[in-house]
């Protein structure tokens, strides 16, 4: 019998059986990702868009007709057949470029009723490389997660020369980014281009405050501008907290390639034998109700899935920095203290300038990385302070910057090693420092060691403040020798590393992520942060459209807004009004106010406790843009629709300019809502004539409210509250 099968293949030659298809679908409530093998055993994408209704129909779309004949290969690697930007490029260790990754197999784990897990592997049949890739859905959020793992088991270490979390393709007949770029104190800047033949690259080469001039965040209108409530928008993140890379490229039939992940620049990996190298999580969701419907996704899979305490409220607090700056002692703190307490916030907050004695913090030219305190400050030690905190009736916060240190410090006399640096170079500072070696496990048990020695002596210590103020220079890991090209990566790992161990032993210990503003605003982060600072620009009028901007991707209570003396042209009511639309604080001289603005701020506090679920936990509807009016306006809704907050804010309305009503969103038609504007001065009384009127949801949302003016930088809170 074997010789006549022999027979057969020497005369008819060897006959290859066609294998069917295998289809892999990734779905949300309103979403499909699907995926499916093609003949020569490679996965592509079949199809990204709004569900179908009778999954069975996907049977009638084809790889060919789908991708118009061009390839799209879920994660093409360079040197075969890809003939655009790859997903995945390797080197060998033979030399050799080229790696064809083939399906092998795929499963799907349900994690719970709402969320699922699929991981498909493809393996390279001519090398030991391994690519895993991991995509995990969110029914109801409809949000989908995406990212690789790569493996080998070459004899030497492999260098990876590009590693994507994910690669994504459409087909429609335009494409329009928003991207957000700005700088320090200009954050979240938005501007439009249209996507033509090419590509277009959004990234960042700054190591450590990554996000300084672009956060990783990006929007995406499909075959018309991404509109507010119409349209099918693409909206997508990198949970990572270093350099990023996102490249659009449109190819020569108009379909656009989006590949999201670490920037390979300077990153060229060097993967050891079964090392297992684990790329950030892509998420991204395609809403068909424009960017809003896009923004409540995001923000409800956040609260629940990603944010650190995101289902938990949020302290209110006053900060002492622009009250002081480095200028203090025990006796002013405990009076600011004190001041807190009067105002009625939850907390007092210990700014930069309170450790280092050789060298002590009395500007930002020294002492970072000694972290004792300073005795001639605060002779009786933090734990003092944290005392008068508790007896006083306010909790107590500190600020650190634990990630950085000073050239003229102990810590570098004791330890240059530790730091990030050319040997043979004179250093470049930013910001008079420079950034500690995190890939030293050393210097990671040292950075640990700071919070945990904190609250090890002061276990009341209810926040922290962690700051990072300068980018990665100067670009050289003493520890890392031989593999300088794994120092941006493995800083992030490391870092990760540090807040893992934070968590693990203080679970409840709320911190804010602040990176000279908004340096740092990504999600794998924001898993050890309660909220970031948007940015150092509290001037109410930027605030506006920095807070808009960020509105796009966070909640409310993910978003650190403080009241403080910036622009003193507008008053203590817009800028309080402005920071309520987020996680308030304070960070002003509260007795430097006059006897009106004090009382204001003490009741703003009140009101603010009475809103801030809805606004915290709420959905968001961005009502009027300060990019296309001359006014803002935003609302908040509760999942039961019975209250809601609006905002809204005259910024430099024209004289005799026509205003209209501002027509609400996310109400229950049927449902009867009383108007009632609150937030007001002492004495005053509210000009809306719709105040303390009862309207039908249906009639707030079709017929509006007049609650705009033509006064220059006035603002108004309205609570919108359903009636029996």
């Amino acid at each position: 019998m074997k010789k006549i099968f022999v027979l057969i293949i020497a005369i008819f030659g060897i006959i290859t059986i066609k294998a069917e298809p295998i289809t892999i679908k990734i779905s949300t409530n309103e979403t499909d990702l699907v995926l499916q093998t093609a003949d020569n055993g490679r996965l592509f994408q079949l199809y990204l868009g709004e569900k179908l209704k009778k999954t069975e129909e996907y049977s009638n779309v084809s790889l060919r007709s789908q991708t118009n004949g061009m390839s799209w290969e879920v994660y093409p690697v360079s040197g075969s057949d890809t003939y655009f930007e790859p997903a995945f490029a390797i080197q060998h260790n033979d030399g050799n470029l080229t790696t064809i990754l083939k399906y092998v197999s795929h499963s799907r784990e349900q994690i719970d009723s709402n969320v699922d897990l699929t991981t498909i592997i493809l393996k390279d049949e001519l090398y030991p490389v391994e690519v895993k890739l991991f995509y995990k859905a969110f029914h109801d959020e409809n949000i989908i997660k995406s990212w690789t793992e790569i493996k080998h088991q070459e004899k030497k270490a492999v260098t990876l020369n590009q590693f994507a979390s994910s690669m994504l393709y459409l087909r429609n007949s335009s494409y329009h980014l928003t991207e957000y770029a700005g700088d320090w104190a200009k954050e979240v800047r938005e501007s439009s281009i249209d996507l033509n033949f090419g590509k277009k690259i959004i990234d960042t080469k700054l190591g450590a405050r990554a996000n300084m001039f672009t956060p990783p965040f990006f929007t995406l209108g499909l075959d018309q501008n991404a509109k507010e409530n119409e349209g099918t928008v693409l909206m997508g993140t990198l949970s990572w907290t270093g350099n990023f890379r996102f490249t659009f490229e449109v190819d020569n039939l108009n379909n656009l390639r989006v590949i999201s992940g670490i920037n390979p620049d300077a990153s060229h990996y060097q993967l050891e034998p079964n090392e297992v190298f684990k790329t950030p999580e892509f998420v991204f969701t395609l809403s068909q109700k424009g960017k809003g419907q896009g923004s409540r996704n995001i923000q409800k899979w956040a609260r629940k899935y990603q944010l650190k305490d995101g289902q938990k409220g949020r302290m209110t607090l006053l900060n002492n920095w622009e009250a002081t700056y480095f200028d203090f002692d025990e006796p002013k703190l405990t009076a600011l203290m004190q001041e807190a307490k009067d105002l009625g916030v939850d907390m007092f907050l210990l700014d930069d300038g309170w450790f280092a004695n050789k060298y002590p913090r009395n500007s930002d030219t020294q002492g970072l990385g000694d972290w004792d305190v300073n005795m001639k400050k605060l002779p009786n030690g933090v734990h003092n302070l944290v005392d008068v905190a508790n007896k006083t009736g306010v909790k107590f916060g500190i600020w650190i910057e634990p990630e950085m240190i000073s050239p003229k410090s102990e810590l570098f006399d004791k330890h240059p090693d530790w730091v990030i640096m050319l040997p043979n170079r004179e250093p470049y500072y930013f910001r008079n420092q420079l950034v500690l070696d995190l890939s030293n496990p050393k210097v990671q048990d040292y950075v640990f060691n700071i919070i945990d020695k904190l609250m090890t002596e002061n276990p009341d210590i209810a926040y922290f403040k962690w700051d990072c103020n300068s980018p990665i220079t100067n670009i050289y890991s003493p520890y890392l020798k031989s593999k300088q090209n794994n120092l941006y990566i493995e800083y992030v790992k490391s870092l990760y590393s540090v807040l893992d161990r934070i968590k693990a032993k203080y679970p409840d210990l709320p911190m804010m992520l602040c990176s000279g503003g908004g340096g740092r605003s990504d999600y794998n982060a924001l898993q050890y942060f309660t909220e970031f600072w948007c940015s150092d620009n509290t001037d109410p009028i930027e605030r506006i459209f920095i807070q808009w901007g960020y509105s796009h991707f966070f909640p409310a209570k993910a978003m650190a807004a403080h009241v403080t003396s910036w622009n003193k042209n507008t008053s203590v009511k817009f800028r309080v009004d402005v920071a309520m639309m987020c996680k308030m604080g304070f960070d002003i001289n509260i007795k430097e106010l006059g006897e009106n603005d004090q009382i204001f701020c003490k009741n703003a506090v009140q009101n603010y406790n009475k809103i801030k679920k809805v606004v915290f936990d709420g959905d968001l509807y961005r009502l009027i843009s300060p990019y296309e009016n001359n006014h803002a306006s935003v609302m908040y809704v509760n999942g039961e629709k019975n209250k809601a907050v609006v905002y809204a804010y005259d910024i430099y309305p024209r004289y005799g300019e026509d205003l209209f009503p501002v027509k609400l969103q996310g109400l229950d038609n049927n449902k009867m809502y009383k108007v009632k504007e609150i937030n007001l001065m002492p004495n005053q009384k509210s000009q809306l004539p719709c105040n303390e009127n009862l309207y039908s949801g249906d009639y707030l949302m079709k017929i509006g409210l007049d609650i705009l003016s033509t006064n220059r930088l006035t603002s108004r809170i309205i609570e919108i509250e359903a009636v029996n």
